[in-house]
């Protein structure tokens, strides 16, 4: 998918919703067509502005992958230009050095490596459990699955798990080369084949996963129930994760234990966001909706529906469009949004 004499793509990181998912898609379609980007005002709708330690590595596992040039690769900094070479299959480490979330920095260099020419193993360790990021089990149960109907080859392991403040954890991810994607169409999930909630403590008492799995169960009886009691050193910390299979695709609802913030109110958190999802005929939720977009533009085609079109989609869709010569239309179907990429030009 490179281009010949690309032009410049010039981003304002405080578009949209303003994170770093501006910075993440533009990296990575930066290595997949060749094209260099300049991107200002980096995060400058956040309260700490800047790159932060994981948009930092996931800058630096970018430019190591593509023998890219880079000005601007420093912590703090809010602007940015990214000069990509060719991508480079290969085996890859990178450390956060923090519980920044390591999933999102492998989402950031993953889609490259598909494309690529040989067979690739890429690790990150950082948080694997985090908030306002993606957990492993998200990554492995709901995203995966679908990337592998559209022709992606790759599978995911925890080695350990990391959570905030202290991080240490690990994701290794095996990546075979595709020639190419393919778009998929989901517009109906079918029928509701399985929910099972799993809670995870690491040196903290087994008593709050006990709690937390009780208020999902009067909320949901017919779900299955699992505690997970992490070696000690693996901690503090604690997740809930509350896994939702339908015929077609399956979700993950996350909650994170924080001082002061009871197990109930940890587990309510999760239960009424998969409320709203079931309660919708989408096939997807938000999240996930997201994190498709990018891969059905590289395939230029595809079609879903979701709960809701987040400020995260509408970013990503912009970055999307600035990049590739693809549409992105949306629209309002029932109580779903209708999301439909095709190319253009």
């Amino acid at each position: 998918m490179k281009m010949e004499n690309p032009a410049l793509v010039e981003l304002d990181g405080a578009a949209g919703e303003g994170g770093g998912q501006i910075l993440r898609s533009a990296l990575t379609l930066a290595m997949i067509t060749g094209r260099p980007f300049v991107i200002r005002r980096i995060r400058a709708g956040r309260a700490r502005p800047g790159l932060l330690r994981q948009h930092l590595t996931a800058v630096q596992a970018a430019a190591a992958i593509c023998a890219a040039q880079v000005e601007g690769a420093e912590l703090g900094s809010t602007q940015l230009r990214f000069d990509p070479g060719a991508v480079r299959a290969g085996n890859y480490r990178f450390a956060i050095g923090s519980a920044g979330s390591a999933a999102l920095v492998l989402q950031t260099v993953l889609p490259a490596l598909w494309l690529a020419g040989a067979a690739s193993c890429v690790s990150v360790s950082g948080g694997t459990h985090n908030q306002s990021a993606p957990p492993f089990e998200f990554l492995a149960q709901a995203w995966t699955p679908l990337l592998a109907r559209m022709g992606v080859k790759q599978t995911l392991s925890l080695l350990r798990h990391g959570f905030y403040p202290a991080g240490g954890g690990e994701i290794i991810a095996h990546v075979e080369p595709v020639a190419g994607l393919q778009g998929i169409s989901l517009l109906e999930r079918g029928p509701l084949q399985d929910m099972h909630a799993e809670a995870l403590v690491a040196g903290v008492p087994y008593k709050v996963a006990l709690r937390e799995l009780e208020s999902v169960l009067a909320a949901f009886p017919a779900a299955g129930q699992t505690v997970i009691e992490l070696p000690m050193e693996q901690g503090p910390g604690n997740a809930l994760l509350l896994r939702v299979v339908h015929e077609v695709g399956c979700e993950v609802f996350c909650g994170f234990g924080e001082r002061g913030v009871s197990a109930e109110r940890i587990a309510n958190g999760v239960v009424q966001a998969a409320r709203r999802y079931l309660a919708s005929p989408a096939v997807v939720d938000a999240h996930l909706a997201d994190q498709l977009l990018l891969p059905m533009a590289l395939a230029g085609a595809g079609e879903f529906t979701a709960t809701e079109a987040s400020a995260h989609l509408l970013s990503n869709k912009a970055v999307i469009e600035a990049f590739l010569p693809v549409s992105i239309a949306l629209s309002q179907c029932q109580a779903a949004v209708h999301v439909r990429v095709c190319a253009s030009g």
